[in-house]
């Protein structure tokens, strides 16, 4: 790790030395060859998400332990927690990247600077604000979504160590945000894998006790993700105050382009995120109203695996909002488009292969964490359904990451919506015509292929460019 680090820190001493116009990261950017730049940047940030993704799982598979009552209350949390995380790190942290990318591919380097403090100020409030939402109103909502007796309970513990922690994340993900849109993906992924080694062993000591360490049950999990957030911030803001990063933190008066450049994109992007959250919320709710508390374990527990894409893709996606951005700002549309489809290609071949395997071989991802019948059939009749179609949501999330590059973000947010029409309202329709889950789960798996094709047809056409095209003309 030490010597990754070295070669990222030399990597951008060589930048700066290139001048201030252009540095030598934002030149690759704008020429080197698509498909080797954008696998030469992804790779070290799909290994580190899905090692930071791995440790959600591994913590499941302690709560696990506490019986199918913490499991089903993990479950409940979990989408209120994802969509925070989904929020800080792709949604407005897409906003933060794409700006930073745009400044400094149109050669606004002191913008790009001012950007960081905006960016910190914009995720500390929204952070403390979310925070607030769920320590006020969690019962409510886990209760709503079908939680019930020592499912809710269980819930409430977890969820309240989490949220008290939510701030930690967002200032983290704000961090990192700002490097990946100078291109360094390098350094963001470094820290989270600090957060990750110190996770892992302190997540099952909080939970079940070691030594002089009291068990804390399931707020033990909340009380890790804390101290594991609170690490990687700090390894992260020690390499941009120390003058290591592309851009600088520059105390500055608030600007409202600034703040617009960001939330423009952000804003759409969190409408994005809080649909797809609410789409797995809904879901939930009604897999509960048919099978109980087991099967939203069981389901819950499959949804897991489609949660597991979304880092995986990010991966791929935050190098594709620095990608798109800076050809974006420098008025490289052509380029910006094929890097678009290029990604959405990489992203739906990784993310149907996995779909695929768990529709094959659904028990080994079901029982790593839990042996209870009701639980196993829920779990694997959505996986044999709905995993053959998560090619097309990790095609069309990865065209939302490059449209945050774009600063296009209407497509997406109507795709988001069509989605959760077809999977709210037409798993409802269907469950009251057959009462079935199997056909409930078949409406999910219709939501995704047209979530994917509708976007990858938008972009291809170039709605991106539209406005622009008119007002050349």
């Amino acid at each position: 790790m030490t010597g990754l680090a070295e070669a990222a820190v030399a990597e951008t001493t060589a930048a700066h030395a290139a001048g201030p116009a252009m540095n030598t990261r934002t030149w690759r950017l704008l020429n080197a060859p698509i498909l080797p730049t954008l696998l030469r940047m992804a790779w070290p940030n799909i290994l580190v998400m899905m090692a930071q993704a791995s440790t959600g799982l591994i913590e499941t598979w302690f709560v696990s332990r506490l019986g199918t009552d913490a499991l089903a209350g993990m479950a409940l949390v979990f989408p209120g927690f994802m969509m925070m995380t989904m929020m800080s790190a792709g949604a407005v942290g897409g906003g933060i990247s794409s700006a930073v990318a745009r400044a400094l591919g149109s050669g606004r380097k002191e913008d790009a600077d001012a950007l960081v403090a905006h960016a910190l100020l914009i995720n500390l409030a929204l952070g403390l604000l979310s925070s607030a939402v769920f320590l006020s109103f969690g019962r409510t909502i886990y209760a709503a979504m079908g939680g019930e007796g020592g499912s809710l309970e269980a819930a409430m513990a977890y969820s309240n160590a989490v949220f008290i922690a939510n701030l930690l994340v967002w200032l983290m993900n704000a961090l990192a945000s700002v490097i990946r849109g100078t291109g360094n993906m390098l350094v963001p992924a470094l820290a989270v894998c600090l957060g990750v080694v110190l996770l892992v062993p302190l997540s099952p000591a909080l939970i079940f006790g070691f030594g002089p360490i009291p068990a804390l049950g399931m707020a033990g999990g909340g009380v890790a993700v804390g101290v594991a957030a609170a690490a990687s911030s700090l390894a992260l803001g020690w390499y941009v105050l120390s003058g290591r990063s592309v851009v600088r933190l520059r105390w500055t008066r608030l600007r409202s382009t600034l703040l617009s450049a960001i939330l423009s994109v952000g804003a759409v992007g969190a409408l994005n995120t809080m649909l797809t959250t609410l789409t797995v919320a809904m879901t939930t709710a009604l897999v509960g109203s048919i099978g109980g508390p087991y099967a939203v374990a069981g389901y819950g527990t499959g949804a897991r695996l489609e949660y597991l894409l979304i880092p995986m893709v990010f991966g791929l996606g935050a190098p594709m909002v620095a990608l798109v951005g800076t050809n974006i700002g420098a008025g490289q549309q052509d380029r910006a488009l094929r890097i678009g489809l290029t990604g959405g290609g990489l992203a739906f071949l990784i993310t149907e292969a996995v779909g695929i395997a768990a529709a094959i071989w659904p028990e080994a991802w079901l029982t790593l964490f839990g042996s209870d019948q009701r639980m196993l059939e829920t779990g694997i009749a959505y996986l044999r359904v709905v995993g053959p179609a998560y090619g097309f949501f990790g095609l069309g999330l990865s065209l939302y990451f490059a449209s945050q590059g774009a600063g296009k973000l209407g497509w997406p947010l109507l795709a988001g919506l069509v989605r959760m029409v077809i999977a709210v309202g037409g798993g409802f329709a269907v469950m009251r015509w057959t009462g079935s889950l199997g056909w409930t789960f078949a409406a999910l798996a219709a939501a995704l292929m047209i979530y994917g094709m509708l976007l990858a047809s938008a972009i291809a056409s170039g709605v991106w460019f539209k406005e622009r095209r008119a007002a050349s003309r």
